[in-house]
């Protein structure tokens, strides 16, 4: 029976980061044992994740940081109360992305429904969303187009996705595409739990002349099952300014623009 081949630095560090998920915090002894490398080996993979942001060094092992490996809940009205002025510090700064007589698909979620009210001033504005509570805000807002993209509805985000979603969506020509995630990293790029907003979220960049992602550093370090696309497929990354500095460092090196949000 052949050996399987020893895994890349990037394997590797992956599956660190799902055996610190289970157990919160780990000896290098055990993972050198479970990784079946050497305790030196572990100790740089230890130190390239700490660099992103993602672990902490500790006596003879390591441990998850703190704010990192936790997704944020799914349902809509415990996350609108999490992170609330970084959420609208973010919004604010992804508004400038927005001008006049442009057609702009807003993503579902907190973050991009605080867009908002910074659309007010401007002229001409046609915004495609697949989120009921951005709609839902627009209302009193009625020289604003809206056009909501239909779907398979999730009660618990208010929003819809799907094959049907993005076929509306294919239909259109968008100038910007803002979308969101909860889960993003430099290695894996945005993902998400679910197959039906894979399928969303790259029809609307297919459709968009330049695309968008507003999310905050809270949000950053963590990859769900499925890939939607890596970060260089975008040209704007709002975040705020506790997004680690080898994270920053990596976007630029991609070539897509990084706004930083003062709060």
């Amino acid at each position: 029976m052949s050996t399987p081949p020893p895994l890349i630095p990037e394997q590797r560090q992956r599956e660190l980061m799902r055996l610190l998920r289970g157990a919160g915090a780990l000896s290098i002894r055990h993972l050198a044992s479970s990784l079946g490398v050497s305790h030196m080996t572990v100790r740089r993979d230890i130190a390239a994740l700490e660099d992103e942001g993602l672990v902490d060094a500790v006596q003879g092992g390591v441990r998850l940081r703190e704010r990192t490996g936790v997704e944020p809940p799914r349902e809509r009205g415990s996350r609108a109360v999490l992170e609330l002025p970084r959420k609208e510090a973010v919004a604010r700064r992804a508004a400038a992305l927005i001008a006049d007589d442009m057609t702009v698909f807003i993503d579902a979620g907190t973050t991009c429904q605080a867009l908002v009210p910074h659309l007010t001033a401007r002229r001409g504005l046609t915004v495609v969303t697949n989120d009921f509570f951005t709609v839902s805000a627009l209302y009193a807002h009625p020289a604003i187009e809206v056009i909501h993209t239909g779907g398979v509805v999730d009660a618990a985000s208010g929003s819809s996705s799907g094959a049907l979603a993005a076929a509306t969506v294919s239909a259109m020509t968008l100038d910007l595409a803002i979308l969101s995630t909860g889960t993003w990293d430099t290695a894996h790029g945005l993902t998400t739990p679910e197959l039906d907003k894979v399928v969303l979220k790259r029809a609307v960049l297919d459709a968009a002349t330049s695309g968008a992602l507003v999310a905050d550093s809270t949000k950053y370090g963590t990859a769900e099952r499925f890939r939607v696309v890596p970060l260089d497929a975008l040209d704007v990354i709002v975040s705020d300014a506790e997004l680690p500095e080898s994270a920053a460092a990596a976007i630029a090196e991609m070539g897509v623009e990084l706004w930083t949000a003062e709060e």
